[in-house]
């Protein structure tokens, strides 16, 4: 049994609305994947500069964290309030790089590791002060840049 299409209006000669839609997602999947690569050569950076010994408090960890949540509050608000990006740049740099450089399931790690070291307060520091400095450093980039974009643009 063959089916004919039942609107007359279905275009059949060029690629078809799924093959197009497949193609964009397999780029936008590409520059994650690009983007995820570089921030966890970053990140793996940081941790060999700034080494944490076992059963310490994370500093790096807690640090590159707040840096990675810094950096988004800036990056969100130039390429959303500020100026328009390239489709594959929010996915590339936001959830790629960005996404590579934080490191929230090395936090839980960590957190596993102090409690399960005999250091439940330092874990339960960490867990809060790691909550603070990314709800924080969030802020901070979106509430200074818009401020600053908002001077720049006076001029």
């Amino acid at each position: 049994m063959v089916f004919e299409p039942t609107d007359p209006d279905v275009e059949f000669s060029g690629p078809s609305r799924r093959q197009r839609v497949l193609r964009s997602q397999h780029a936008v999947l590409g520059v994650i994947a690009a983007g995820g690569a570089l921030g966890a050569l970053a990140r793996f950076g940081a941790a060999r500069l700034w080494p944490t010994a076992t059963g310490t408090f994370p500093w790096t960890t807690l640090c590159v964290n707040a840096v990675g949540c810094l950096v988004i509050g800036v990056f969100l608000v130039v390429v959303t309030e500020f100026r328009s990006a390239h489709r594959l740049l929010r996915p590339f740099f936001g959830t790629g790089v960005l996404g590579g450089f934080t490191t929230f399931s090395t936090y839980t790690v960590d957190i596993e590791r102090l409690i399960h070291g005999g250091r439940a307060a330092t874990a339960l520091v960490y867990l809060a002060a790691t909550l603070v400095a990314a709800l924080a450093a969030v802020s901070i980039g979106t509430w200074s840049t818009r401020r600053f974009l908002a001077k720049w643009s006076e001029r």
